[in-house]
């Protein structure tokens, strides 16, 4: 496998006008004499205590300055617990159902501030909600730092009492979804949005720019900012290949795209650029992006997502499944489901991937199996139940929900799945420890829930391992699909092409997802004459706006890319 080592962690973008700007001095300039009222709106894990100390400061020239913290302007925590949390998953120590609603549901009106004599200033979740603020700033953070906090025990659960203790579960599946769905609506309004992931010196753009931004992004190919996360299982590629996370212990998960995570760098450099969730160029511009007909089947919910899996040195993945679609609307409140598919990256005939159920498998002795082994830590082999196949380079394995599956040791494997990505329901992890030294949790009774026994025998290997079929073609390129069912909303395409060839490509009105999966970097080039290059292991999108584009060859090698597109609506 070629590769190149020019793989860019920090892809940015220029704002389409005005400039980023830094600190909380330059942004309190920028406030109008007039103003009486000052939201500050925002996540909940954010600090707080430090945003409002900078404001006041560098208000209080002005005169009076009176800061009302709304964090603790939510219901009674028990009444908040109550109208976010679903019957069937009340006491579920892993998974809830996605909160519905608003987060303006959670507020408690009599806790609403009076008026105030001088420069009124709201900062926390729900600020752009209360009363009529002349001015909103939205102060915000990247969600892997709120992910970090929340398991390091510092962050804050929304409108939780400071002494609660914390938890990814509520991060997850309450406080994410109500604090997007509350930041969509309010997006038009903000004046400021600020970047705080330097709390001291935010990084910042007026409303304005972020907005044109967002919809200049929407009408051009780019690149989220990729980030990757440790596990016990995890592997060293990503370290060794990529240079990402070299002082953590592993790189196991690489987020290259996942809508509901992802960011994009806008700045003329890394070190003085606001980071823009994904999720906004959706809101702000949905048909550019996404295209009408996927519009019109999901919304502003990009539905397609690219990440790797990497246990190169690592160990195994757990053996696991992902809802089916029903379950996933019933129970966990998901419109649409896990589906995915594994493209081997990295891997050789001795690696494994683990893939549906062996021929007249007794799915009774399976349960009964991965029971014992939750409950009295007694190890099995899963290969009496599931099937193997050789880990071979750049083989696709279509997974759809209900179909137990893992990657083996030794492996990278880019995941081109649906967009939802925190629904593993494992049978069997190997009886591995966490890094409190406890037994890793698994999720026996959803798993079997969803068990499609139909993902069994020799129809595994007919249908969900899948050969080329060549689908066009022309000088130094062609084009195959290497992945199709009927039940997946999504098809998976690889082109190759050769240095110097051109390989003409048309959203036709529906959003692509690329990755150089093999070579060394190749270069888009729209019609309107925007150019992007993309080296090896990096993703991109090309919104369905962009309509024709090329993919050219660069470098001294032949590359191999692969696109994802939605189909079957």
């Amino acid at each position: 496998m070629s590769t190149s080592s020019a793989y860019d962690p920090q892809p940015h973008y220029p704002p389409a006008t005005g400039s980023v700007r830094l600190g909380w001095a330059a942004a309190a300039a920028t406030l109008p004499a007039t103003t009486r009222v000052l939201a500050i709106d925002g996540p909940a894990v954010l600090d707080w205590d430090r945003a409002a100390k900078a404001v006041a400061t560098e208000l209080s020239a002005r005169g009076p300055v009176d800061v009302v913290d709304l964090r603790e302007a939510g219901l009674p925590w028990d009444e908040v617990e109550r109208r976010t949390q679903s019957a069937a998953l009340a006491d579920d120590p892993h998974f809830e159902m996605l909160a519905d609603g608003t987060l303006a549901d959670l507020l408690d009106d009599q806790k609403e501030p009076g008026p105030a004599a001088g420069l009124r200033v709201l900062i926390g979740p729900g600020a752009a909600a209360v009363g009529n603020p002349d001015v909103l700033w939205w102060a915000d953070l990247p969600k892997r730092h709120a992910e970090a906090a929340v398991v390091a025990g510092t962050g804050r659960n929304l409108f939780a009492p400071a002494n609660h203790r914390p938890t990814t579960r509520r991060l997850f599946y309450v406080d994410w979804p109500l604090l997007d769905r509350h930041r969509d609506t309010y997006v038009n309004r903000v004046d400021l949005w600020l970047d705080t992931r330097d709390a001291e010196n935010p990084a910042w753009l007026d409303g304005h720019a972020l907005r044109a931004t967002c919809a200049a992004l929407a009408r051009r190919p780019h690149r989220t900012r990729p980030t990757f996360n440790t596990t016990p299982w995890g592997g060293q590629w990503g370290k060794r290949e990529l240079g990402h996370n070299p002082q953590a212990h592993n790189s196991a998960l690489g987020y290259e795209l996942i809508a509901p995570e992802s960011g994009v760098l806008v700045g003329t450099s890394p070190e003085v650029a606001v980071e823009v969730p994904f999720q906004l160029l959706a809101t702000l511009a949905p048909v550019d992006l996404l295209g009408t007909h996927v519009y019109d089947r999901f919304g502003t919910s990009f539905p397609i997502r690219f990440d790797y899996l990497d246990t190169v040195d690592g160990g195994n993945l757990s053996v696991h499944c992902h809802p089916q679609s029903r379950y996933m609307r019933e129970v966990f409140g998901w419109p649409y489901t896990q589906h995915e598919t594994y493209y081997v990256m990295v891997g050789s005939e001795q690696n494994t991937i683990f893939l549906g159920l062996r021929e007249e498998t007794s799915i009774a002795e399976f349960h009964q199996s991965a029971h014992r082994a939750d409950h009295d830590g007694v190890e099995f082999e899963i290969e009496r139940f599931v099937q193997t196949f050789p880990a071979t380079p750049h083989q696709l394995f279509l997974i759809p929900g209900g179909t137990p599956h893992g990657s083996g040791r030794g492996n990278v494997v880019l995941e081109v799945s649906a967009t939802p990505y925190l629904y593993s329901l494992r049978f069997y992890d190997w009886l591995r420890r966490d890094s409190s030294d406890r037994q890793r949790p698994v999720h026996v009774e959803h798993a079997f829930h969803n068990l499609d026994p139909e993902r069994a025998g020799a129809a595994v290997a007919d249908n969900l391992v899948q050969q080329p079929r060549r689908v066009a073609a022309g000088n130094g390129w062609h084009e195959e699909l290497i992945g199709q069912l009927p039940e997946m909303f999504f098809e998976v395409r690889r082109l190759h092409v050769e240095p110097g060839a051109s390989a003409p490509q048309d959203t036709n009105g529906r959003f692509h997802v690329l990755n150089v999966v093999d070579g060394e970097r190749v270069i888009l080039v729209t019609e309107n004459g925007d150019e992007h290059e993309l080296g090896y292991a990096e993703t991109i999108v090309v919104p369905a706006s962009v309509g024709p584009y090329d993919v050219r060859g660069l470098g001294g090698s032949p590359a191999r890319v692969v696109k994802a597109n939605v189909t079957g609506i």
